[in-house]
């Protein structure tokens, strides 16, 4: 069969242009969604009395076989067909003759691709909220358990402040709280329909593009029919919205490998989510965690690539519009794989509380605590930081921690040290004196985890109504 374009040319395309040219290898992942299009789509053909009824019912019943088939794994797309469209309109046409080719009344391939991969990524949005609530009540459970666990904070990579495990890992709940809310945000511009702008510039067909909006669950139909088939926007805001998840996953398996390294002994990842060497028997790498690292890079490259494609394009569709599907399935593809590891991998992760502990009474972390016993005895601040800091280099030099050294010892920095030193130092002091809201200290965590989970719960309801209304 010839091209279903074809009448205007006199040449066969050369075999390396189909090839080059074809996009089938990757967009029949959008099969389902474009039958679910074409099925509103014959629909509305059909209300508007554009189409009669015989050929409305005989076109769905026809995609419907063509749906059944695909699902089954059956359907032979090819590279001559061009695309996911194509191949499912030949086939349409395959199966129930010439009346198939109706179906593409009033409607172009580039509002047609519009539209699904706004119900495509409309659906994986509210998936990838359900993932990433998934995951937050792993760290929750985590945060529960550990408001008693005291690790070294850290700046600069270097011991700080003594903190509760719980309000350090309550610190990534926050981050994908705002992956949650991005990912909502962004969903209302995904659900707006483009399908009925044709190629550019509408159609002269009296079609009812807020029927098929209806049909389809979108909120609202694209105002101006040059935006609808250029506008890929939305495709930019997911790579966006999936690099900043990657990144704050990538943040936290770089801690996890740092903790379940020898050197720290903090954590130990569970063996179903670690690998073993080759070559070294004692060898348990946190692959997984390394892996989702590595992987951050190329959900970057992604949005780079498709923010590089649409900088320099005129209205409204160019062929270099086919290149944002790749990346945006790739990225799909990665976070999905990522997330759904994610969440059991920190649920059996095994917390060593008791090297914990002992890193934090080996360090000098908790030294901002002296400054600020002297700052309430009115010493200047500067001054405390100064007598601290000469305190820290004598402990140094003697191979001793702060709560090692006696009262003397003290007195010979500043008369104003008495035994209430040792109480201030301890390091669940250390932690409750910081009482303020958002801080470190137990019962702030506690009410922070309390918070945490009813914003969980209302992004679960938002997840139940939509994964309903995103199918």
């Amino acid at each position: 069969m010839s091209k279903l374009w074809g009448g205007r040319f006199t040449k066969k395309t050369d075999q390396l242009v189909e090839e080059y040219t074809a996009s089938i290898m990757f967009d029949k992942e959008l099969a389902e969604e474009d039958i679910q299009g074409s099925l509103a789509h014959v629909t509305m053909l059909g209300k508007c009395g554009i189409l009669p009824d015989g050929d409305v019912e005989k076109i769905k019943d026809g995609l419907h076989k063509i749906q059944n088939i695909i699902r089954r794994g059956e359907m032979e797309f090819t590279v001559s067909d061009e695309d996911i469209h194509m191949n499912i309109e030949k086939a349409l046409m395959e199966e129930v003759g010439p009346v198939g080719g109706k179906l593409h009344t009033g409607r172009s391939r580039n509002d047609q691709v519009a539209t699904d991969m706004h119900l495509f990524l409309r659906k994986r949005v509210v998936e990838f909220v359900g993932l990433l609530i998934k995951l937050q009540e792993a760290l929750l459970e985590q945060a529960t358990k550990n408001l008693d666990t005291i690790i070294p904070g850290y700046t600069h990579l270097q011991r700080a402040q003594p903190i509760l495990f719980a309000h350090h890992l309550m610190a990534y709940v926050s981050m994908f709280q705002r992956d949650i809310e991005r990912l909502q945000e962004s969903y209302k511009r995904i659900n707006v329909l483009p399908l009925g702008a044709g190629a550019l510039a509408g159609t002269t067909f009296p079609i009812d593009r807020h029927f098929v909006a209806e049909q389809l669950g979108f909120d609202k139909v694209y105002e101006n029919s040059l935006d609808a088939v250029s506008d890929r926007d939305f495709i930019v805001e997911f790579l966006s919205n999936g690099a900043m998840i990657m990144m704050h996953l990538s943040r936290f398996c770089e801690e996890m490998v740092l903790w379940s390294s020898t050197e720290f002994n903090f954590i130990e990842l569970d063996d179903a989510f670690c690998t073993g060497s080759s070559i070294m028997p004692q060898k348990k790498n946190p692959d997984v965690a390394e892996l989702v690292r590595g992987k951050t890079g190329r959900v970057y490259g992604n949005l780079f690539g498709l923010l590089t494609v649409l900088k320099g394009l005129p209205l409204a569709y160019n062929k270099d519009m086919q290149e944002d599907k790749e990346g945006m399935l790739d990225t799909v593809n990665t976070l999905q794989g990522a997330l759904q590891l994610f969440a059991p991998m920190v649920a059996t992760m095994k917390v060593n509380k008791e090297r914990m502990r002992e890193a934090v009474n080996t360090d000098f972390s908790n030294a901002t605590d002296i400054a600020d016993y002297l700052v309430n005895q009115n010493l200047p601040f500067r001054q405390a930081h100064e007598i601290i800091g000469k305190i820290v280099l004598y402990c140094i030099q003697n191979k001793k921690y702060l709560l090692d050294l006696t009262i003397e010892e003290y007195k010979k920095f500043s008369s104003l040290f008495d035994d209430r030193i040792y109480a201030v130092l301890q390091p669940e002091q250390v932690v409750n004196a910081r009482n303020v809201y958002g801080g470190t200290a137990s019962n702030q965590v506690t009410e922070a985890i309390a918070r945490a989970q009813v914003v969980t719960t209302e992004a679960t309801a938002w997840y139940d109504v939509f994964i309903v209304k995103s199918k």
